[in-house]
């Protein structure tokens, strides 16, 4: 799974931010890891630095293998909160978009069993 970490020009993209972000995303998706082959994380600042409330944005783009990405976006107060918060996001998204690909109706049931 590759992480791809792009900033807007209000945000400062360092190295550090970048590995952080890395760090945090791919830990929080770690389980997907062999079902995605790319994520991007788009970082903004909404309020082009003046002062506000939930202005820093984070959208999460995710590309499941052989199948339309998905997308999920959180807005919080600092960058850290947002990456954060889209990265729980995108958890719980992938959970039930996995879980709907794999988890189908017809398996097996205490009323199907061969236990005579």
């Amino acid at each position: 799974m590759q992480i791809q970490v792009n900033t807007d020009a209000n945000v400062e993209g360092h190295d550090e931010l970048t590995g952080r972000v890395e760090a945090e995303i791919g830990a929080a998706l770690s389980r997907f890891s062999d079902h995605i082959t790319r994520v991007e994380v788009h970082l903004g600042d909404e309020s082009a630095g003046r002062s506000g409330g939930a202005d820093m944005r984070c959208v999460l783009e995710a590309r499941p293998a052989g199948q339309a990405p998905v997308a999920v976006t959180h807005h919080a107060a600092t960058l850290d909160e947002a990456y954060r918060g889209a990265a729980q996001k995108l958890k719980s998204l992938l959970d039930t978009h996995f879980g709907r690909l794999y988890d189908r109706k017809g398996g097996d049931s205490i009323r199907t069993s061969d236990q005579r």
